[in-house]
């Protein structure tokens, strides 16, 4: 069990300080083991290792006891009182506790006293002068002792000593008085030391007060500051540190003073990357602090770069120490706490200004910026000039007039101040050339806006329908598709999904006048389509009025690609019954809009035809929705897909773009019996990587629920929900 113990005990001392208690029950314990043994060296490194952790007279005592066992071994009595002399250089000064390790001591030397007299005196000659709490009977001892009588020099530090005793007797005995862990009144005793300004002194009240406070990262902070700024003793400032951050490895400040603690005292290099890989593993409560401990690791490279060499292994090390810390905030500190800590994105901002600064390799910079911008910095323009200034100190002036137009077209909090620095620049350096061009540009366009407009005034042709009067800036795509349509009539789909038609209205371009992406004119001589559009218009001059919404349907979100509109739209939806006509949409030069409308001859059919809705359509979703005058029926809407929550329904998010129906198909039907899936896409027929399945019934759903919820699909980790869909006017596709 002993050895269990001490293995146990072992690996708990590696990765935290150990109590005062904890460290005296073990070394009783492995002195008991090692009774046999004629090694003691064991021990003795327990002990040195035990007293690093705190200041603790009482191992310090134990230590130097256990040490007087082996004084009869070659070298004992130099080692004891090696230890002895450690030990009250340590805690002698311990105002309550101090006094026992002198006792110790000055037995330890009158045991002795026959060979080694002039010790003795030299123990009762220093102990006068420390301020400890049994002064007089010490002094009282010495004077017995001493056969020449007490010297001026140990009666004048005694007096002072006495002088100081009473300053601090306040002090100890509120901390007798006090309740563990005293904090309060540690804290005025420390403050009492600083001012009286004894280094030794100071250093013993700040670790007896570490002692019953070990976890108040605020405490090592002043204690290893004052070590820094004061003292500078390497070994102590440097064990403080280590101490520091093993009794509070959350805190970032203290590893960060720590790094710049073994720089300062010319730690090696490995040593220091080691200590920074240890605070990477610390467990910081924050993603900010991993940012600032990269930083403060980042600053120490550089500042081992030798930049006037134009490559060297210091500097290539600073560069992989850049790229590796943006991948570990996009990793793991992203995994761990969900953002980056750094969406100003200062560690790239930092890597351009000394890419552009101390290498000269300002494509480099741009580079990064370029990055940092896509980061969702563009609206800001704080980050634009923060560029622009980087441009205007290592770049030229054709960067940054670029980059400042790009800051006009792109900034949403202070555009108007962007401006002011993109004048201010052209001010400054813009060429008489540039300004003539400019200036042409601008009546270049102001001639096509008045163009434009002339041209919007022109009156339509005799011929055309009423609904193609109506001019671009309308928010409608549905007009009349009968001619004895009242003018301005207006035909929406009958959910009333506005934020979808003003999406729709991009993508299509306002009413067709302008021709889609990538599409041609027809070559000179051609009347297929515009012929057939206008054969169309004519016959419906001839035909009666044929106007009957109960038995239509309202097709839209077709390619404006889309071969044979008429017949297509015929074969589709004749399995819904008998078709009385259908009407695709043209524009005046014959170039199909998109969209159009379906007349059944049987009202019945309407229905059939809406479970058609979102059929993919040479790869677009095609909507179907009622045919609806809204003028005579201006509070009609119908919501195709429900808002409310659908137990028996699974909402999943995350998907890869690249899945299918059939594959989703293939990893739900193992939790329960599908009845439907749904992926959403946009109107182009684009996935989301969202979906919608429907299982038989509530248990099912659950069930899937639970199996499914952040597994991964393709290397994707999706989640998985019970379907809530939010209203229309907050989503676009609700379950």
């Amino acid at each position: 069990e002993l050895v269990r113990l001490r293995k146990a005990r072992e690996k708990m001392s590696e990765l935290f300080p150990l109590t005062e208690e904890i460290w005296l029950d073990w070394l009783k314990d492995e002195i008991r083991l090692t009774e046999e043994e004629p090694n003691r060296e064991k021990v003795y490194e327990l002990f040195e290792t035990a007293v690093n952790d705190y200041i603790c007279p009482e191992i310090w005592l134990e230590f130097a006891q256990y040490s007087i066992g082996g004084m009869g071994s070659p070298g004992g009595m130099d080692k004891v009182r090696s230890i002895f002399e450690r030990a009250v250089t340590a805690v002698g000064l311990h105002m309550t506790k101090g006094q026992t390790v002198w006792e110790a001591y000055r037995e330890f030397e009158n045991a002795i006293l026959s060979t080694v007299q002039h010790l003795l005196s030299k123990v009762l000659n220093q102990k006068p002068s420390c301020i400890l709490a049994d002064m007089e009977a010490t002094y009282a001892e010495y004077e017995e002792w001493s056969e020449h009588g007490v010297a001026e020099t140990v009666i004048h530090q005694y007096k002072k000593a006495l002088e100081q005793l009473a300053k601090y007797k306040s002090y100890e005995d509120a901390l007798m008085a006090a309740e563990p862990p005293k904090l309060a009144e540690y804290q005025s005793y420390i403050d009492f030391e600083l001012k009286e300004g004894d280094p030794a002194r100071i250093q013993i009240t700040f670790e007896r007060t570490l002692a019953e406070n070990c976890l108040v990262p605020d405490m090592w902070g002043k204690y290893t500051t004052y070590l820094d700024r004061q003292l500078k003793i390497k070994d102590m400032v440097l064990s403080s540190h280590e101490r520091a951050v093993r009794n509070c490895p959350w805190t970032m400040g203290l590893w960060r003073s720590y790094l710049l603690a073994l720089e300062r005292h010319g730690a090696d290099h490995q040593t220091v990357s080691d200590v920074f890989e240890k605070a990477l593993n610390a467990g910081f409560i924050q993603a900010t602090d991993y940012v600032e401990i990269w930083q403060s690791y980042l600053d120490y490279l550089r500042r081992r770069v030798d930049f006037s060499k134009e490559s060297s292994k210091e500097l290539e090390e600073l560069r992989g120490a850049f790229s590796r810390s943006l991948d570990y905030m996009k990793q793991d500190v992203e995994e761990r706490f969900g953002e980056s800590g750094d969406s100003s994105c200062i560690i790239m901002q930092i890597w351009a200004r000394i890419e552009a600064l101390h290498c000269k390799n300002i494509q480099k910079a741009r580079e990064l910026w370029d990055s940092i911008m896509t980061k969702g910095n563009a609206k800001y323009a704080n980050m634009w000039l923060e560029y622009y200034n980087l441009e205007r100190s290592y770049g030229d002036p054709v960067h940054c007039r670029k980059a400042l137009h790009r800051a006009v077209q792109c900034t949403s909090d202070y555009p108007e101040h962007v401006s002011e620095v993109l004048l201010t620049f052209e001010r400054v350096e813009a060429e008489k050339e540039a300004n003539v061009a400019r200036q042409e540009e601008e009546r270049a366009d102001q001639r096509r806006r008045t163009k434009a407009e002339k041209k919007g005034q022109k009156k339509v042709p005799k011929g055309t329908r009423a609904g193609e009067k109506r001019k671009a800036e309308q928010d409608d795509h549905h007009k009349e598709w009968n001619n004895g349509s009242e003018p301005g009539t207006k035909r929406h789909r009958g959910n009333g999904d506005q934020t979808a038609e003003e999406h729709m209205e991009t993508e299509t371009g306002l009413f067709g006048k302008k021709a889609p992406p990538g599409s041609k004119r027809p070559p000179p001589g051609y009347k297929g389509a515009a012929a057939a559009a206008q054969k169309q218009s004519s016959n419906d001059d001839d035909k009666p009025e044929l106007r009957n919404d109960n038995s239509s349907v309202f097709i839209s979100n077709l390619a404006y690609t889309l071969e044979e509109p008429e017949a297509k739209l015929r074969t589709l939806f004749e399995t819904c019954g008998p078709i009385e006509q259908v009407r695709p949409v043209f524009a005046s030069k014959g170039a199909f809009k998109g969209y159009g409308y379906v007349q059944f001859e049987s009202t019945v059919s309407v229905a059939e035809a809406l479970k058609l809705d979102r059929r993919e359509v040479e790869g677009r979703p095609m909507f179907v929705s009622p045919c609806v005058d809204k003028n005579k029926n201006p509070d009609f809407k119908v919501f195709k897909y429900n808002n409310s929550m659908e137990k028996q329904k699974i909402f999943i998010s995350g998907l890869p773009f690249s899945c299918t129906k059939e594959q989703l198909e293939e990893i739900c039907k193992g939790h329960g019996t599908i009845k439907d899936i749904r992926l959403v896409t946009y109107r182009s027929g684009k996935p989301k990587g969202l979906a919608y399945v429907e299982f038989a019934d509530e248990a099912q759903a659950s069930h899937a629920v639970l199996k499914m919820d952040g597994m991964c699909v393709e290397d994707n980790k999706i989640s998985v929900a019970i379907s809530n869909p939010p209203r229309r006017n907050t989503m676009d596709n609700a379950g």
